[in-house]
């Protein structure tokens, strides 16, 4: 049941978890469940995300993030021989990397041997923050081909199984980068954006790498790398001048356009860090519409669809989606979030 706290709360079922792929549930990518949800009149439809060409109109615009999913869990070695789990979060530079040593005590100047062989030195805390750290790693290889070779995909206590990292890819990856899926779009297939694309849906994207997601409570969005190509910011800015939609897949999107407009929402092709906090008192300028996840209790995430929506709409779908047993995180059903119409 959800509760008065502030940001939204409510208690999450643990059979609402989904625990593994849909494709591990004898579902195709887009046959997971989808909630659509119209702020202006508080509408709620159940459907499926094959049905999403449905609740699109022709010159409505997708904007999808394209970073790929690196394997980005190792095991390392304390120098007393203890072995740990250490998540890659951030590239800052060829060999300096934000990591998250997971639960374990460490120091700066901690040297952690990493499987390769290869190193990680703690340099300092990251921005201040109790569990992430500045580290130098060394190598035997370039990053990305050392994760290929000794990673895997970053998975939490909920998730169950062992799964390759084609299960944590979107369809239309194409820059590797992040540490965990943007996992919004994990449900799109070709013949689902074949249908988009005959309908008149248009579809492009940003890439904004996203670092490990498990945010301490009241921990704030760190900074992220994105990119907005000129042709999507051509494309979002049509959009808007023909009074049409402008769909992010995902809050990755969200925060890339928002980091890339001016004021009165005019969107500029550019790339960079961005360390936009999307809030209900800021709101949004470019989106008019979010297609998202479940969130958890208290993730700041909501305080993104916040924005997009409003809390009383926000109270409303979460309620509904407990009460009609949707499924939570990366491999659960999805939230189509349409605003009112401009």
């Amino acid at each position: 049941m959800l509760t008065a706290a502030r940001p939204l709360d409510f208690i999450l079922p643990t059979e609402l978890e989904a625990r593994e792929p849909p494709e591990a549930r004898g579902l195709r990518r887009d046959q997971v469940r989808l909630l659509v949800s119209h702020v202006d009149d508080d509408r709620i439809l159940h459907a499926h995300f094959q049905d999403l060409p449905d609740f699109l109109r022709p010159g409505d615009l997708l904007v999808a993030n394209d970073s790929a999913t690196l394997p980005a869990a190792l095991t390392a070695r304390r120098s007393d021989g203890v072995e740990i789990a250490l998540h890659l979060s951030t590239r800052l530079s060829d060999d300096i990397w934000v990591i998250e040593p997971r639960k374990t005590e460490v120091a700066a100047g901690d040297v952690l041997a990493l499987p390769g062989p290869g190193t990680a030195t703690l340099l300092e805390p990251y921005l201040a923050s109790r569990r992430l750290w500045v580290a130098r790693l060394d190598l035997p290889v370039p990053a990305v081909a050392y994760l290929r070779r000794w990673g895997r995909p970053i998975a939490y206590s909920y998730s169950t199984g062992s799964w390759p990292i084609e299960m944590y890819q979107t369809v239309y990856a194409r820059e590797p980068g992040s540490a965990e899926m943007p996992s919004a779009g994990r449900a799109f297939t070709w013949p689902i954006l074949r249908c988009l694309k005959v309908k008149g849906v248009g579809f492009a994207t940003i890439t904004l790498h996203t670092g490990v997601s498990s945010l301490e409570e009241g921990e704030a969005p760190y900074p992220e790398f994105y990119a907005v190509p000129p042709e999507t910011a051509d494309a979002v800015n049509l959009a808007r001048t023909r009074s049409r939609r402008v769909v992010a897949v995902g809050t990755t999107v969200v925060r890339a356009l928002e980091s890339a407009a001016y004021e009165h929402g005019c969107v500029v092709a550019g790339r960079g860090w961005t360390n936009l906090v999307v809030t209900p008192e800021r709101g949004v300028r470019v989106v008019d519409g979010l297609l998202t996840g479940f969130h958890e209790p208290r993730a700041s995430h909501l305080a993104m669809l916040e924005a997009v929506a409003n809390r009383s709409h926000l109270e409303f779908v979460y309620r509904a989606a407990l009460a009609e047993r949707y499924l939570w995180h990366e491999f659960g059903d999805l939230h189509l979030l349409l605003a009112a119409t401009r």
